[in-house]
């Protein structure tokens, strides 16, 4: 890791923060962490007898040298958001970001820009070169923020990954994830940490003959054709819908449906090699096979 490298990862971190009005730093006290949980647990609604995380094992995952931070407003003091993740494998050289948020108090600031950009400059002082985690693919704004914010990519798709959860997010339904690399070293994420995103345009991939592999019809998912693993298609759209956090909450029934919907239609693309290389902020996925790569 060069010294250039480093200092423009500190960098980026550094005017993330300032244009969030935050500051970010590691979680050391047990008042911080337990401040942490709280966040979480505000997110998620959980009550104090149901956290996301426990205190012991937050405890614990610091003191072993693993990464916990939280974004304080500059005014108050106040935490608005968290992250924590944990190292994998040491040869592998990565770090599993496992539960990151922001209070309601502190969202359209782009705190959860500034904890991620901090998270990888932490992460390249360590010689980490990738952060992984994973995301609900059918959560539009998650998808955007991940995938263009960002710029991780997609590595797998996990059915039913954490089981069914009763969270205020999750809605008792299965949990589908998208397991996601960030490869901290790319141009791409150096550039979007950097605050020049490269979104995916729906328009430029219908001119290049993109098949639209999964669309919506009056709230319903509506599969194409050709179906992914037919002859002839190399680039795919497949579309998410614009709130699927309401529709749970509304038609949860409309939820399921779009829940297998996109199951059966990315899962078995991204099994058959195909890369997920970009996002449409109106909601569709661009998805490439190996003959048409972008």
């Amino acid at each position: 890791m060069t010294l250039d490298v480093l200092a423009d990862a500190d960098e980026a971190a550094a005017r993330a923060a300032k244009a969030a009005g935050v500051a970010v730093r590691p979680l050391e006290t047990l008042a911080e962490l337990e401040a942490a949980i709280a966040v979480f647990d505000e997110i998620w609604e959980t009550d104090t007898g149901n956290s996301s995380i426990r205190l012991d094992l937050m405890r614990a995952l610091t003191k072993a040298g693993n990464y916990a931070s939280g974004a304080f407003d500059i005014a108050s003091g106040e935490m608005l958001g968290a992250c924590v993740g944990f190292f994998g494998p040491p040869a592998h050289a990565e770090l599993h970001s496992h539960i990151a948020g922001v209070v309601p108090a502190g969202l359209r600031r782009s705190v959860g820009f500034a904890l991620k950009v901090h998270q990888r400059a932490w992460c390249l002082r360590r010689g980490v070169r990738v952060i992984a985690w994973t995301y609900d693919p059918l959560i539009r704004r998650n998808a955007y923020f991940n995938l263009v914010k960002l710029g991780a990519r997609p590595a797998e798709y996990l059915r039913n990954f954490y089981g069914v959860m009763d969270d205020a997010i999750n809605s008792g339904t299965e949990t589908d994830r998208m397991l996601v690399r960030w490869d901290l070293l790319s141009p791409l994420a150096a550039e979007a940490s950097a605050g020049r995103p490269a979104p995916a345009s729906l328009a430029a991939e219908r001119a290049r003959g993109a098949v639209v592999a999964l669309s919506e019809s009056r709230g319903r998912p509506v599969p194409g054709r050709p179906a992914p693993g037919e002859p002839g298609a190399g680039r795919f759209l497949v579309g998410v819908p614009a709130d699927i956090e309401a529709m749970r909450l509304a038609s949860p029934g409309h939820a399921a449906t779009w829940r297998t919907a996109l199951r059966d239609v990315l899962a078995p693309l991204m099994a058959g090699g195909a890369r997920v290389t970009g996002f449409d902020r109106s909601g569709w996925y661009v998805v490439c096979t190996g003959r048409d790569e972008a």
